[in-house]
């Protein structure tokens, strides 16, 4: 048989690179309340230090020895992933342990949020709270709440989108993610560095969301889209000489093992909507979750349904004050959830995996 030949990394898409007066002006855009006119000659001297770091593409300009618990202990990896990696390992040590509370994280998947421009609370936000209400009273439980409603009203607060390395090679995408921060191009304060431990630490994950035109809210998406780390992605960057796409897609076709890095962890969901999109939302829920190796709650712990159905948007929380069923329903999932949650941590192993002929 011959040898495979190896993939070519394909290049030529659109340059994206700026000129510094260009640059300088996009830089400059977040200064234009008149109370910086006073510090335009240091805002100056700050565009131009940018600049440097821009040209240069200075993307960790922070970095560290490796050390001898990778691949390559010489390579020098940005100090921001290495404490980023430093947090998940501390949660998937908090996760592993036999005694203390269960641990659930209960997620908020709307973007509203009455501190911002929509001027009111979501239903979404009134759902968790009942169910953290009811999981609060359920002895052993310990609770934690993800609001992605801050990414709306919350100063300096992101979700950098996914930029698909996993699409080059599985490899390539690292764990935790380390496409970001990006110096270079100003992407950082990434909140997934906070994210990443809150679901590692986790016994068990509930995701209360509304329906965006049939789909998932673009601050769960995010979300959604950076958690594909978690599901086979490298442990260790110096495998791949960081961003090497080459190695990395050499690396892939010698047999990659796709760690499930939040495997064994129960899921909860509440999907509601107005009109339509409910039931489609919660079974791509599901299989996302399911594919990353997480276990449903059960049939009790999943519900989809309708709160003022076709009535007035203006009238809605007053539906949902009506809707005294879809409470219960909640309440009922949430004690559902706590008991598969409890349950499966009692088990005291880990999922049993088998060996999967496409494991992609």
């Amino acid at each position: 048989m011959s040898k495979r030949k190896p993939p070519r990394v394909r290049k030529g898409q659109l340059d994206v690179s700026l000129k510094q007066e260009e640059f300088a002006r996009r830089f400059r855009l977040g200064f234009v309340d008149p109370a910086f006119d006073a510090a335009q000659p240091e805002i100056g001297k700050l565009a131009r230090a940018a600049w440097d770091g821009y040209h240069e593409y200075r993307k960790a300009p922070r970095t560290v020895a490796a050390g001898k618990e990778f691949a390559d202990p010489d390579y020098q990896l940005s100090v921001d992933w290495v404490q980023a990696r430093k947090r998940v390992l501390a949660a998937q040590r908090e996760h592993g342990k036999r005694t203390g509370p269960t641990r659930l994280l209960l997620i908020n998947g709307s973007s509203r949020n009455d501190q911002t421009c929509p001027g009111e609370m979501s239903k979404t936000h009134r759902l968790l709270t009942i169910a953290r209400a009811t999981l609060d009273a359920t002895r052993g439980i310990a609770t934690e709440v993800l609001d992605l409603s801050r990414l709306t009203a919350e100063y300096g607060r992101v979700i950098h989108p996914c930029k698909a390395c996993v699409a080059t090679a599985m490899p390539l995408c690292h764990w935790p993610c380390s496409c970001y921060p990006n110096h270079a191009l100003g992407q950082v304060r990434d909140w997934m560095n906070d994210i990443y431990p809150l679901w590692a630490a986790a016994h068990g994950i509930m995701i209360v969301t509304p329906v965006h035109w049939y789909q998932a809210p673009s601050v769960l998406k995010l979300m959604i889209d950076r958690l594909v780390c978690a599901d086979g992605g490298n442990p260790d960057p110096t495998t791949t000489s960081g961003k090497d796409p080459a190695r990395a897609k050499a690396l892939e076709l010698r047999g990659w093992h796709y760690p499930r890095h939040l495997a064994g962890r129960v899921f909860s969901l509440v999907v509601h909507a107005d009109v339509t999109g409910a039931s489609n939302l919660r079974r791509m829920l599901h299989d996302w979750l399911s594919d990353m190796h997480l276990e449903s709650a059960g049939r009790d712990a999943e519900i989809d349904r309708y709160v003022g159905y076709y009535e007035p948007y203006a009238t809605s929380h007053e539906a949902l004050d009506r809707d005294k069923a879809v409470q219960e329903e909640v309440r009922h999932v949430a004690r559902a959830f706590a008991a598969a949650a409890i349950a499966k941590r009692r088990e005291r192993r880990r999922t049993a995996l088998v060996d999967e002929p496409r494991p992609k």
